[in-house]
């Protein structure tokens, strides 16, 4: 591994939403996997995390997620897909794309 130079930018590659999904912040945890989350593009969603993908995470108040709304209650409903740690929440938010 190389040193990094001084003002050499660090490269951070952050999963950004794509076709259908949003980015939400976590307000409520409900117990049973299901979450309160505030969408970016204004819903309050009730939101849950699939299966294979539920073991292997911590997901709390305030965390930023990935959220794809179901095709069904759009407005209500999501999965969320992807849970973002500080560095990449704290470059969502320098870039303008969380509040």
């Amino acid at each position: 591994m190389e040193k990094q130079q001084e003002g050499e930018a660090e490269v951070i590659r952050v999963r950004l939403p794509r076709h259908g999904e949003v980015l939400g912040i976590i307000e409520e945890l409900l117990g049973a996997c299901r979450f309160k989350v505030t969408c970016s593009d204004g819903h309050l969603r009730l939101c849950r995390i699939p299966g294979k993908f539920r073991k292997r995470v911590n997901v709390y108040v305030g965390d930023i997620v990935l959220v794809s709304p179901w095709s069904v209650e759009a407005n209500e409903k999501g999965d969320i897909l992807w849970i973002y740690n500080r560095t990449h929440a704290d470059w969502l938010r320098r870039k303008g794309f969380v509040k």
